[in-house]
């Protein structure tokens, strides 16, 4: 198999939703960065991300909202009656200067790395996976949505057995939306129960497509492996892969603060190791996460595991530097803990595994075929 490829770009480093939304901080350059300063990334395993056009978008936007969106870049402002039919210009959706150009750039490096893997290998898109949007609308910070057009990519190039994993701390209700009842395309998500946006119950199986299990607060590192070994993996392999997507959302650990799910960084790398076998193709993106120190962390020791490079124990100055110059407004960034800038790893969170998970986990494990 071909040496993993990471996909960038330098839009993420100036762009921002506003200095108020969740998505102010910067994320993917900051990953980009850390890797570099690694020795991870080089000119030979980073690829640029192209801006998706209109076109390619319309495989699953529906050509008015693509204009709506265009639209409102060109004219920096939105009428009420746009904002009412396509939800742009709202708190979570607001307008911002890239606010077409972004997305259609992380869609176009989630459908390149679906190319990229059609014979074969390991794509890395960070800026990827943004789950919740709609073909006709904008959706909780999502205002298009890459994990769809990868998939449908995947699906065009001939492929009909894939595996979406989903471990971001909300559920992928658009994704979900999109492949309902499909026999191609079996979804996984592991994801907070009673959060944004309420859908993905343990008894929606969308159509015979999905396994839902949403989990209470405080999941901890064992209870996350538990969950890898009796409900990942198992429905992964049962399905017999062609290819794998997963999305690797980095909200779904302790420091977040849109999410009150307590897992370690570890949780999310032993998922990628434990996937990154399973099936000839492998496309891992991004999504949530909203701390930037942990989100730089996490994801930067995401692209570490894809190419089985051991994640040292303390990072040297360049690395050290990079996460020095962070900045975040809430209260946990006026004095943030050594850890977040001496190490990429977390201290692992080990616990019980409650009876109510132990036992959600029997009820998903009994539909696995």
């Amino acid at each position: 198999m071909p040496a993993p490829l990471f996909i960038g770009s330098e839009i993420y480093r100036s762009s921002t939703y506003g200095s108020k939304h969740p998505l102010a901080i910067p994320r993917v350059s900051t990953v980009m960065d850390l890797c570099r300063a690694l020795g991870w990334l080089t000119s030979s395993n980073y690829r640029v991300s192209p801006c998706a056009k209109p076109a390619a978008l319309h495989a699953f936007h529906t050509p008015d909202y693509i204009e709506a969106l265009q639209q409102a870049e060109r004219d920096q402002a939105v009428s009420d009656e746009t904002r009412a039919k396509y939800a742009l210009g709202t708190l979570s959706n607001p307008v911002f200067t890239e606010m077409y150009r972004r997305p259609a750039t992380a869609a176009g490096g989630s459908m390149l790395g679906a190319e990229l893997i059609r014979d074969g290998g390991i794509v890395y898109s960070p800026a990827g996976g943004t789950h919740h949007g709609l073909p006709n609308r904008a959706n909780g910070f999502c205002y298009l949505n890459d994990p769809v057009l990868a998939i449908l990519t995947l699906l065009k190039n001939g492929l009909d057995r894939i595996v979406y994993v989903d471990i971001d701390a909300h559920h992928c209700d658009g994704v979900e939306a999109a492949f309902r009842g499909s026999t191609k395309v079996r979804m996984i998500s592991v994801h907070e129960a009673r959060r944004w946006p309420f859908s993905g119950t343990l008894t929606d199986n969308a159509g015979g497509a999905a396994f839902n299990l949403p989990v209470g607060r405080n999941l901890n590192d064992d209870e996350f492996d538990a969950i890898i070994d009796q409900l990942i993996l198992p429905a992964t392999a049962s399905f017999r892969p062609q290819a794998i997507v997963m999305q690797c959302g980095a909200d779904a650990v302790a420091e977040d603060p849109l999410s009150r799910l307590t897992l370690s960084n570890n949780a999310h790398w032993r998922t990628v190791a434990n996937l990154r076998d399973m099936a000839p193709r492998l496309l891992v993106l991004g999504g949530g996460g909203y701390n930037p120190w942990s989100v730089a962390r996490l994801w930067s020791g995401v692209w570490a595991t894809l190419n089985k490079i051991d994640i040292p124990e303390t990072l040297n100055a360049t690395a050290r530097s990079v996460l020095g110059d962070l900045t975040w407004s809430r209260a946990a960034g006026k004095r943030p803990p050594r850890h977040w800038f001496e190490t990429l790893c977390d201290t692992p969170n080990h616990g019980d595994i409650r009876p109510e998970l132990q036992n959600d986990l029997q009820q998903l494990a009994a539909r696995i075929s």
